[in-house]
């Protein structure tokens, strides 16, 4: 592993690092107002979970490009944020469910790889540790009895086929409360899960990818953006990507292009203003991926409205390649957020982990081989902890702006905080049990 364990502020290599100091400021110097706003919020809304964003800095902005509620990679968390994490599910636990002594944790289907698997035993080590019975329950199809697996570093993980009754999910011999999802639900919101009777299935069922829309979840994120900004007195593009959404696209056989192309140029348009406004001397980029999540595209950056033409080519090759008919998709077209962080000159992005309402952790997301345009979370990524169970919660007013590792952390954990308040707002919006007052 060439990238070092020891916690570290990467140094920010721009020169425009006037706004960001200036955020950075800002946002110290406004904390006890943003810990009263956020408060408020949750008195008035429900968090997710649990919650990961990854999020950019690019020296002139600070914004989450992600949010996901079925985290993994917990294992990447280090020994010492283990307690706040475990404080954490304590407080989740005893909000939803005070009386719980069993918990399901329900894994990834056909997830068999030793880091998977280790964030699998992370999450149990987590809700033992908080004073629940763990049990892990798969409700892959191939899992027909108890398979013992073991993890390179001689932990053993045990996945159990889960059983459904009339009104209730489990396993032989244990009727959990409650039912801790680690499965996004890409394939589909599955039968044995829905209408349970009397257990907590975490995430709701409309967390997954067969509800979820990152369309929805930024128009929620950009709206919080907006109350914050004015808040602590900023222009919220400094914390929020500008995006816009395309229906019904198909890059191989050429449908829903134009729109798709409108949109770009939209997008493009507007950071190009905001990018005039502040000074900023680089060349704005769109990235553009599925809105729902599902897996099978990836991220793909554009610089021009013409650069769809070579995508589109691309993805005709492939298609007449493999003889597939590629799906008509619903995209999001994203600002791209410039990376201006490193390690060991490897380009860095950090990656927070909240559960509830805390931050419980982070780390950051490294890769060697990617430009600071380009998505970081690909094959050959490492990873080094940030000091969360440090820095989270205690600022240090009075230091020079991007010289100490507790402040750029707080704001990290600010921002995350803001996503993951917009998810709680994005649930609530799709949740088909909610009430509808006129």
């Amino acid at each position: 592993n060439r990238f070092p364990k020891a916690t570290m502020v990467p140094h920010l290599v721009t020169a425009l690092t006037g706004p960001i100091n200036e955020l950075e400021q800002r946002v110290l110097d406004s904390m006890p107002a943003i810990e009263r706003w956020f408060r408020l919020e949750w008195m008035e809304h429900t968090p997710p979970f649990y919650s990961s964003v990854d999020i950019r800095n690019a020296g002139f902005k600070l914004a989450p490009v992600d949010t996901n509620l079925y985290p993994g990679a917990w294992h990447n968390l280090t020994d010492e944020m283990l307690p706040l994490a475990v404080q954490a599910a304590m407080a989740a636990i005893e909000k939803i469910c005070p009386e719980a002594r069993n918990l399901l944790i329900i894994p990834e289907n056909h997830a068999r790889t030793p880091l998977y698997l280790a964030n699998v035993a992370q999450l149990s080590r987590i809700f033992h540790r908080a004073g629940l019975n763990v049990r892990i329950g798969s409700i892959d199809p191939d899992i027909k009895e108890t398979t013992r697996i073991d993890l390179p570093d001689g932990e053993q993980i045990v996945l159990e086929p889960v059983l459904r009754s009339k009104y209730r999910a489990g396993l032989k011999h244990f009727d959990p409360c409650t039912i801790l999802m680690n499965n996004d639900l890409s394939a589909g919101a599955p039968g044995i899960l829905e209408d349970l009777h009397e257990q907590y299935l975490l995430p709701p069922l409309h967390a997954g990818w067969t509800v979820r829309r990152k369309s929805r979840h930024f128009q929620s994120y950009e709206e919080l953006a907006k109350r914050f900004g004015k808040l602590i007195g900023i222009d919220p593009w400094l914390i929020n990507p500008i995006f816009a959404k395309a229906d019904g696209v198909s890059l191989a056989d050429g449908t829903g292009m134009d729109a798709l192309a409108a949109q770009v140029d939209q997008v493009l348009t507007k950071t190009r203003r905001k990018y005039k406004e502040y000074g900023i001397n680089e060349k704005p980029f769109a990235v553009i991926k599925s809105d729902n999540g599902a897996y099978g595209m990836g991220v793909v950056t554009v610089r021009d409205v013409k650069d769809l033409d070579d995508l589109a080519q691309r993805a005709r090759t492939q298609a007449a390649a493999d003889g597939s008919n590629q799906p008509v998709r619903d995209l999001i077209i994203q600002e791209g957020v410039l990376t201006n962080e490193r390690i060991n000159d490897a380009v860095a992005e950090p990656v927070v982990y909240m559960m509830d309402r805390y931050v419980v952790g982070g780390f950051y997301r490294v890769h060697a081989g990617r430009g600071e345009d380009e998505s970081i979370n690909t094959a050959g990524a490492g990873f080094v902890p940030l000091a969360f169970e440090h820095a989270a919660h205690m600022p240090q007013p009075g230091v020079k702006p991007g010289a100490s590792a507790p402040n750029r952390f707080y704001m990290y954990g600010v921002v995350a905080r803001l996503a993951m308040a917009a998810s709680s707002y994005e649930l609530e919006a799709t949740d088909p049990d909610r009430e509808i007052y006129d």
